[in-house]
């Protein structure tokens, strides 16, 4: 009788340590997983954070090269001073802060883009004409990336909704992330109103 006591306790013990393995290999499962998706998300948007910055640097060399050709264009010169102006200020804050004010900027680089057809002169000058080229590339390559983080931040978000990683997710605080998305008003035509100041 003691014989069979101990080859249960035996068993018992055995299937006690199973558990406890399988458990923590579970666990070790999931937090990988939502390490390595969370840690992609963030580099994609690291990629997309050069990018911004890097056109945000350009955007003043335009606003240059632009006022001294539309001096009477207040409006969009002031439109895009105020999306420098968040760009700034967005930058030590979240995500969405700045993917809000890169909306901005994108907007009001369409803005500039749209007066520079009223101005021959500017057209013709090659300053602007580079600049013009390099920020069109950007925006090209801003949205490839967009692509790139967006899927990313999807898989994020679907993972930790999911069961069981939702359980772990919120014990890792772990917060579905914003995608990367274009405004309504990037989508509809710029309109542009001709300011009659001296």
């Amino acid at each position: 009788m003691l014989f069979m006591l101990g080859i249960i306790l035996d068993v018992v013990a055995v299937i006690a340590v199973l558990v406890v393995l399988i458990l923590i290999g579970t666990f070790v499962s999931i937090y990988n997983v939502l390490v390595t998706l969370s840690n992609n998300v963030k580099k994609a948007w690291a990629d997309i954070d050069v990018l911004l910055e890097k056109r945000h640097d350009m955007l003043g060399k335009l606003m240059d090269t632009v006022s001294g050709y539309a001096k009477y264009e207040r409006s969009v010169l002031t439109q895009v001073t105020k999306a420098r102006t968040a760009w700034m200020g967005a930058q030590k804050g979240t995500v969405q802060n700045k993917i809000d004010a890169s909306n901005q900027i994108s907007t009001a680089l369409k803005s500039i883009f749209a007066v520079a057809e009223n101005y021959p002169d500017l057209k013709a000058d090659n300053n602007f004409m580079q600049l013009q080229q390099a920020i069109t590339e950007i925006e090209s390559q801003i949205a490839d990336r967009r692509e790139f983080y967006n899927d990313a931040v999807n898989l994020f978000n679907i993972r930790i909704q999911q069961i069981p990683y939702t359980f772990f997710a919120g014990m890792l605080h772990y917060a579905s992330q914003p995608l990367f998305q274009v405004p309504e008003e990037e989508k509809q035509d710029v309109k542009i109103r001709f300011d009659t100041g001296s």
